[in-house]
């Protein structure tokens, strides 16, 4: 259910901006295509609205009584957008599948296990599909093509004159940029999980997403940031495929990360741009092994 539930709270708290902006609300299947949610999730919208006396719902109408307060959304931690908790399920399914090429994804299945509509999760994949990785088939179906080792050799290329360029963008930051805190906490959750790798490094995964796209996100460039997308799907979940020596790699790359923070935090583009190389150019080894 916690996956339902990510997606009706942040249903829930964009369906609150509609009230702060309207006197009557849409019939339901209309509120499920504006919110890109299933009819289940939209009525539970709706029974929390009249629960918390925001509207009145007597079957078609709908009447807004009082304008949302700040106390009536949930927290913004516990909402994480549609988007990703989309690409997750995908992920999830695609892993679970061995991520082997040919394997099938269908748009149906996918949107009823995340409690969402299937027009966000068509969005998502063809989004998606622009790579070359899936491609659509007849009838709400899509085909994983599979990772070659071209595929995988022109990504890191890429991947690498994007992470330099963010690298730099980052040591630039002024000094009460809230990108700082966020580097702060991020190297402690990497200090925690190193002391205690034998038991937490499968957590490295989703900590390695979070560093590598606080890195990107300080281009400020919509493109760097966009196809992050892709980088963390192949680059982040291929750990996940290939579990020989996982403790180890893990381990390795936790040391490369935070070497790489200290180095962030000099300011010194020079020992910025050395890290992040040797980062990278172990990430490209890893991946290229994890290649069938």
């Amino acid at each position: 259910m916690a996956k339902q539930n990510t997606v009706f709270k942040d249903a829930f708290n964009r369906c609150l901006k509609l009230l702060a902006e309207t006197s009557t609300l849409p019939s339901e299947p209309e509120l499920g295509q504006v919110l890109g949610v299933s009819r289940t999730t939209v009525r539970s919208v709706l029974t929390r609205c009249e629960d918390l006396k925001l509207i009145t719902w007597d079957k078609r109408r709908k009447t807004v009584l009082r304008r949302p307060e700040p106390s009536d959304y949930f927290p913004t931690e516990e909402t994480d957008s549609l988007a990703e908790i989309i690409e997750r399920s995908f992920m999830r399914r695609i892993l679970a599948g061995g991520a082997e090429p040919g394997m099938q994804i269908n748009e149906l299945e996918l949107a009823r296990e995340i409690g969402t509509g299937t027009t966000s999760v068509r969005e998502f994949l063809i989004r998606f599909s622009r790579f070359g990785l899936i491609e659509k088939r007849p009838n709400s179906h899509w085909v994983l093509k599979g990772f070659t080792r071209d595929f995988a050799l022109e990504l890191t290329e890429v991947r690498e004159m994007f992470e330099l360029r963010s690298a730099a963008s980052f040591v630039a930051l002024p000094q009460d940029h809230p990108a700082w805190e966020d580097l702060k906490k991020i190297k402690a959750e990497h200090r925690d999980i190193l002391a205690d790798i034998d038991k937490r490094y499968k957590e490295f995964s989703e900590l390695d997403e979070r560093f590598h796209l606080l890195v990107h996100k300080s281009s400020s460039n919509r493109f760097i940031i966009d196809f992050y997308d892709i980088i963390a799907i192949v680059f982040h979940y291929h750990y996940q495929w290939n579990k020989t020596n996982a403790r180890e790699r893990n381990a390795r790359a936790l040391e490369e990360h935070l070497a790489y923070i200290a180095a962030l935090q000099s300011r010194d583009p020079k020992q910025v741009e050395q890290a992040c190389r040797l980062h990278l150019k172990s990430a490209r080894e890893t991946l290229l092994q994890s290649i069938p």
